[in-house]
């Protein structure tokens, strides 16, 4: 691919989460020099540094699992299963969708894998701090790492960061939460150890469990269904969706005090468990991640914004780039989800241009970023779904690296099709 003598890519992205690495993996399938870079010393975004151990939205929801996700998702659950992942589609006897189930350590190791196979250059423990533009066109990012900060050129970029960091450094205006500026819940998942092998999850004794917790408890728990849970592949390990907390704004002292709300609760409710469980006399706090897990932060403009209509009608378009197929979920108010199905054949796609920024013409977005409404980010959020947005920006954004000018949706859509993505 022909490059500018002086950029040092053709493709940056920021942030290794899925939808970053699908970004990566797209832009090296079609033959771009890529960067990726990563703020923690593993990629997998929230379902390594927050224990989210579930992919959500590679299947559409229903009686039987419909695959809406290929290509790059489906070459890491590959990677996956080949470490003994099974990978395969896990129905949640609580929302009825259907998830893929993760081990993080393995999962750490299958990406690590995959982005060495193709020869992406990845920069863990580094953040994008500062971009360099020239009018509607970003010339440079700057890199801080550990030596220091760093000046990397490229042609094209992509915002897979999740919190959209390279979007507002590269000066682009955003909206904070829902139209109103309120921010979805957080959730801290909790990795507990201690039980044994042949130990049967009693759904109703964890609910109790829940009840005696909010007797004493420092912070009351507004779930009423037990949390979502399950087994952690390949452990004895108890995996529990159940501690919401509201956060007001992007201060990062809220954030603080989310955090340390969280451990306080997480602590507690182990401590009901062991009391109020049978087979959890044991049981252990073994992991809540190394941050909370955060749903909601910035949106930057796109040249197209998702809609609930979208959504709830399953739209089906021409231009196309990514299937999203997971119902729209929302957490307004912490405890309290809220679904909205997915219409028509069980899917909408996501149009190109959600994908791309509103006024630069070399950004390209992945992941939580891209354009929707605050209803519709309920579904295009999800792990699942962010591979197949990434994918599909990191292949626009490779093929605008190689012409100079952005590709339009077939050309872009002929290169997934080719590597295995479901349109």
């Amino acid at each position: 691919m022909s490059r500018k003598p002086e950029s040092d890519y053709d493709v940056v992205v920021a942030g290794g989460g899925a939808a970053g690495v699908g970004a990566a993996l797209g832009a090296a399938k079609a033959g771009a020099k890529v960067c990726l870079v990563e703020k923690y010393g593993f990629l997998g975004g929230a379902a390594t540094s927050s224990q989210v151990l579930a992919y959500c939205g590679f299947f559409q929801q229903g009686d039987k699992p419909i695959q809406a996700v290929g290509g790059a998702g489906e070459q890491v659950l590959d990677v996956l299963r080949g470490l003994g992942v099974e990978a395969k589609p896990y129905h949640s006897e609580t929302t009825g969708n259907w998830i893929v189930l993760l081990d993080p350590e393995r999962l750490k190791v299958a990406l690590d894998r995959i982005c060495a196979e193709h020869n992406i250059d990845v920069l863990m423990h580094s953040r994008v701090a500062a971009a360099s533009r020239t009018g509607a066109h970003i010339e440079s990012v700057t890199v801080a790492g550990m030596d220091g900060r760093e000046r990397i050129g490229a042609e094209a970029f992509v915002d897979a960061s999740g919190d959209a960091n390279l979007a507002l450094v590269s000066g682009m205006d955003f909206r904070i939460g829902d139209e109103e500026g309120r921010l979805q819940a957080a959730t801290m998942p909790l990795r507990i150890g201690g039980l044994s092998a042949d130990l049967k999850l009693d759904r109703e004794a964890i609910k109790q469990a829940v009840v005696e917790y909010n007797k004493t408890g420092p912070f009351p728990i507004h779930r009423t269904d037990g949390g979502i849970y399950t087994k952690v592949p390949g452990t004895t390990d108890f995996w529990w969706l159940i501690v919401d907390l509201e956060i007001d704004d992007l201060n990062s002292r809220s954030f603080t005090g989310a955090e340390r709300k969280g451990r306080e609760i997480a602590m507690a409710l182990v401590a009901s468990l062991r009391k109020t469980v049978p087979g959890f006399e044991n049981a252990w706090l073994a992991n809540t991640g190394p941050q909370l897990g955060i749903r909601e932060s910035r949106h930057p403009q796109a040249r197209y914004q998702m809609t609930y209509e979208d959504v709830v009608e399953g739209r089906q378009r021409s231009d196309g780039i990514a299937r999203a197929a997971w119902p729209i979920e929302l957490h307004g108010e912490a405890g309290k989800p809220v679904y909205h199905s997915v219409g028509r054949d069980g899917y909408c796609h996501v149009p190109l241009d959600a994908i791309r920024a509103s006024r630069i013409d070399n950004l390209w977005y992945a992941g939580r970023v891209i354009g929707a409404d605050s209803r519709a980010y309920g579904s295009i959020r999800v792990m699942g779904t962010a591979f197949a947005t990434g994918e599909a920006a990191g292949t626009a954004a490779a093929l605008s690296a190689e012409t100079g000018k952005a590709p339009d949706a077939d050309a872009v859509r002929a290169v997934l099709q080719a590597g295995g993505a479901i349109l």
